[in-house]
This record gives structure tokens, sequence and C-alpha cells, in this order.
């Protein structure tokens, strides 16, 4: 009962929901008619779909998830042909004549002053599909739910609730809504006028929603934290959802920045690209365990019981696993995210412990946290997976359920269990592979495992963006090219946040200052070239440069061509391009641009994209 009634007090915080605003005109367009003939089976319409969609979504897998694309995209024509049919009454007779008598009764029954059941109905499916993504921590948990333990009459019923309550709150706008609109009536009396009002408000919310508006914009102007609302009701009503965090945190960063919680709550469970404001990468090479043990002295203290693993969206070589099945095991928590160059720099480690260790008891576990939004795409992490040669369990952990029970703040970061379940060891960044090791080996010798090796993995043999970094060189930071965490940008009237515009290099430029050329559309976590021939330009020193790239929305290659000083890069080329400095931009990932040898001092960089389209993230370097 008590689950029940946070699904449906979730539900009814859902109309405070950004992503929720584009939909109330649809709801709105209702206003005026008979409620019980109306409003009523729109609202019916929209909380059952909304149910389907969630629980196919829980236990479907990822098809699910691009068939309701799909499902939003016919939704959205559907909705604008309702809004054209509101705004063009004329236009309406004319859409109709080709469409069966069915679907002409439909059109003209929606229009009519007394709204036939049915049309509401159907305008409710519709509208179901759109708001079935708005969602909040509490529908995180259901979902959840349903896919670790599958379809169930229990599942089905706790999401009827949320969407009991999610449509209770909007029958309440809609009985506000009747009067705010029926007062405008008298007295504008002209309630064409209106009615033509209403047809453009949900065209425009149907433009919202295809251009991301409603998750991106909205979130923005929204003065309400619908998530953080949320997560106090979990917080008050079912404290054991939150697992025991990891002991104490850093108090010294070394230059790392720790990613802000409230900000993960806010954006954890909406399908948007607005994604954590304040992350960066764990600093390369540095020791940063909060207690400051040393493995080889033979000191592991207890640091608290693993926490629960349910939060996972999805698995990846493996079904789901839970923290008490893997009692009796020694566990290795590696919270990674694909476009991290730290990550990629330590996944070869930890590759080899997996490999060397599985038969003596030690299970890895990759915990997938995405930090740009391109990395919250199943496909791209099982893409990724298959690519980086990953065989062991991967979650994915799309809504940083699993990150916010152990406490974390960093990528990579590695967390220790022994085989009674208790965490022992953690440390965060590149390095001390040496001590993570020996961590190994002590925990499964105290799991009672006879012969454990005491010989260690020195050398991995990584290649390309997974050799370590000549930390001894770098001399620039990571840099993101999304206005959120611009820094160090030296083109002439600074970054235009989400316009076109044209941008020009300076004659010079200082150490690790950059540059655009072209016209570029800068947004929050990305730069979007919108014509070809766009540049950017970087003084650097370092012996690698990285950079997460992607194509544009129409998933279209990308040709580029890199220059170092101006000439071809010729042997400091790196792994995805030619010495001739040509490469293409395939998928959304780092691409490494520069592998210098020898002693290296500072260089000017710069990549010509030969099409348009391209998404720009960060800069890296080695």
């Amino acid at each position: 009962m008590l689950l029940i009634l946070i699904s449906y007090l979730g539900g009814v915080l859902t109309i405070l929901s950004p992503c929720i605003l584009p939909v109330l005109p649809f709801v709105f367009a209702r206003t005026g008619q008979p409620f019980r003939r109306s409003g009523l089976p729109l609202l019916v319409g929209m909380a059952l779909t909304f149910a389907a969609v969630a629980t196919l979504a829980a236990v479907g897998g990822n098809w699910v998830l691009q068939t309701n694309q799909y499902g939003r995209w016919l939704a959205m024509a559907l909705l604008a042909f309702f809004g054209l049919t509101l705004l063009f009454p004329h236009l309406a007779d004319k859409l109709t004549k080709p469409l069966v008598a069915a679907g002409d009764r439909l059109s003209s029954t929606a229009q009519a002053d007394g709204g036939g059941i049915g049309s509401s109905l159907l305008l409710g499916v519709a509208t179901g599909l759109l708001w079935a993504p708005c969602a909040g921590p509490v529908l995180g948990l259901l979902l959840t739910g349903a896919a670790l333990n599958g379809a169930s009459a229990q599942t089905t019923f706790l999401l009827l609730a949320y969407a009991a309550g999610a449509a209770t709150s909007l029958a309440v706008a809609l009985l506000i809504g009747g009067k705010v609109f029926a007062a405008m009536k008298r007295s504008l009396g002209a309630g064409e006028w209106v009615r033509r009002i209403l047809g453009a408000a949900m065209i425009a919310g149907v433009a919202a929603i295809a251009l991301g508006l409603d998750t991106g914009l909205l979130t923005r102007l929204s003065t309400v934290a619908t998530s953080g609302l949320e997560q106090q009701l979990i917080d008050r009503f079912s404290p054991d959802v939150q697992a025991n965090p990891a002991p104490a945190q850093i108090a010294t960063q070394q230059g790392a920045m720790m990613a802000s919680n409230a900000t993960m709550a806010s954006n954890a469970m909406m399908a948007s690209n607005k994604q954590m404001t304040s992350n960066t990468m764990a600093p390369s090479n540095a020791t940063m365990s909060a207690h400051g043990n040393n493995a080889a002295t033979g000191s592991l203290p207890e640091e608290g019981s693993m926490p629960s693993l349910d939060g996972a969206t999805q698995w990846l070589n493996s079904k789901p696993l839970t923290a008490q099945e893997l009692k009796g095991k020694v566990v290795l928590i590696d919270f990674w995210t694909y476009s991290c160059i730290n990550c990629l720099r330590s996944l070869p480690y930890v590759q080899a412990w997996a490999k060397k260790y599985r038969d003596q008891g030690l299970v890895v576990i990759g915990v997938h946290a995405p930090e740009f939004a391109f990395e919250r795409d199943p496909a791209n992490v099982s893409k990724a997976v298959r690519d980086l040669g990953i065989s062991y369990p991967v979650a994915i952990d799309n809504n940083y359920a699993i990150w916010r029970a152990f406490g974390n703040k960093y990528w990579p970061a590695h967390y220790f269990i022994d085989a009674t379940g208790r965490i022992r060891h953690h440390h965060f960044g590149e390095g001390e592979y040496v001590q993570s090791e020996q961590v190994i080996q002590q925990l499964l010798e105290e799991a009672g495992q006879k012969n454990v090796a005491n010989d260690v993995v020195i050398e991995t043999g990584a290649a390309g963006a997974q050799m370590a970094a000549d930390d001894s060189q770098v001399k620039s930071p990571e840099t993101y090219l999304g206005y959120s965490r611009v820094q160090n940008f030296a083109s002439a009237g600074g970054v235009q946040q989400n316009r076109n515009a044209d941008y020009s290099l300076p004659a010079q430029l200082a150490l690790n200052q950059w540059g655009l050329a072209g016209n570029w559309k800068v947004q929050e976590e990305h730069a979007a070239l919108t014509q070809k021939g766009g540049r950017i330009t970087y003084r650097f020193q370092a012996r690698d440069l990285h950079l997460v790239l992607g194509p544009g929305k129409d998933g279209k290659p990308v040709r580029f061509r890199v220059t170092i000083d101006g000439a071809a890069p010729g042997a400091a080329h790196g792994s995805d391009i030619a010495a001739d400095g040509t490469g293409t931009v395939t998928g959304q990932r780092l691409y490494q641009l520069v592998r210098q040898s020898g002693k290296v001092a500072g260089h000017t960089f710069s990549i010509e994209f030969l099409d348009p389209g391209v998404e720009t993230y960060a800069f890296t370097f080695g």
C-alpha cells in the first residue's frame, strides 16, 4: 500500500515537470466540452497508454524504446493534425477527404463542440505516447523493479497508480483551465479566435517536443524541481531505497571536480540533453583514497555494506545481479563511461584482472554512468562494450541510481568488496594499479582461495587511446566545448548560446586557448557545426590530443582534416586519422587525433570539417 501511495503522489507531481508543459495545450484544447465525454476519455486514454508503454519499456528492452520513439513521432503527427484542424477549419475538410470514413468522422467529431468519446480517447492515447518519457525518481524505481523482476500484475498496478496520479493533476488543470478559457470566450466574444489560439498552441507544443525544448529550454525556465520533490518522497516514505553510501569523501581533490548529486537527481530520469554541469574525470595517476590505507600493509578497514545494484536500467553480458547473490565472491565495481579518456586508460587493467582472477572467485562489474546525452543510448553503450572487448557484466546506470547508492563522484572509480559483502577499499582516478591488484589478492585469500597469484599486471599492451598518459608532458587541461563548462575560449565576441553564429579565429592563441571558425551553434554540452568548412583550433602541449565527436542528428558521417602548426600530422597522427590528417566521424565517441613521440612542445592543432552537422564535446590530453 505504501508503494502505491508513493507511486500515486509521484504521478501527481508530474504536472510540475518541465516536460509536461507542452502537453497542457492538448489538454486545454478539450475545455468547454462535457468533461464526461471529452476530458475524462482523454485522461483515461492518456493514463492507460502511459502505463502500457512504461510496462513494455521496463520489460521489453531496447527494441521497445525504439518503438516508442516511432510512436512519439506518430503521436506528434496526429496532434499536429488536430492543431491544424483547430487553426484552419477549411483545411481540415481537405485533409480528411483522402481518409477513410472513420478517420473523417474522427476529425469532424474532434472539432465539434460536443467532442465524441472516441476522438477524445484517441487524442488521449496520442498524448500518452508523448507524456510517457516525463518521469522522475519514483517512476525510475517502478521501471527498475519491472525490469529486474519481469512483468507482473503488481508492476502494472503501480504504474497505473502513477498514471492515475498524473491524470488527477491534469484533470484539475483541465477543470481550472476550462473556467479560464470560458471567461476568455465571454470577455472576447470570439470563441473562434480562442479555438484558433488553442490550435496554434497545440502546434507549438508539438514543435517544442520535436525540437527537445520540452526538456532543454523548459528545464532551465522551470522554477520547480520536480525530481527533487519526488526524491524527498522516496527518502521520507522509503528510506531503505537509498543504500548505504560510501564512506567520507575526499577533503582535497588535487584539481578534480566532484559531481553534483543535486544535479544528478534532477536530471536522472529526464529524456533530455541536459547533463551534469559540474562533473569531470578524476585526475590521472593520483592517489585519492579517502581512508588513505595501503593495500600492501594488509590494513583494509571496512567501509560499509555493498549498496544495491537494483537501479540499473539494463544489463549487458549478464542477467541482472544483486548484492545478495554476490555474497561469497570478491567483487570489483568499476564506474566508467565510454567517452572518458581516464576510464579508457584504466580499462586494460580492469580487463586483465577480470580474466586473471575469474576462476578464483573475482567478479568484475562495470557500472556505466553517462556524462553526455549520447552515452545514455543503450545501443551506443552496447557497441562500445563490444568494440572494447569487455566480456564481464556491465550495468547501464542511466538514472545514476547505483552511482548515488555508492555515494560516488568520479570517473573512473573502483570499489573493492569482500566475500561477505563489505566494501574494503576504493580508488578514484587512474594509477595505483599495483596496490589495487594487491587488494584483490588479499580479499581472495581472505575468502579462502588457495594459491592466489602474487605477481601483478605491469604492462597490458594497451595501444591507441588506452595507452597510459605521459603526465610529465601534459600541460593542457580537459576542455569542454559546450557553454555550460566553457573556458579559455578566444574567438571574438565570446560564446553565443543556443543560436547559429559566425565565429572567427584570433590571429594568435596562447597556450590552452581555443576558438571556432565558421557558423556554429554552441549548446549546453556541445558545439554543432551548421555549415561545412567550420574549424576548431587549439593551442596545446601534450603527447596525445583527443576530441569527443559525434555525427549530426541525421547520423551521416562527417569528413574532417587535421593539421598541426598548419601541416599534416605525419608520424604524429592519432589512431583515428591517417598521416595526411584525414578522418571521418562515424559515431559518438572519443577520437584520438594526435599521438607524438619524444619530447613535446606547444603546438597549434586545427581540425576542419568538410561536411556540416558534426557535434563536438570535449578535448582531453595524455
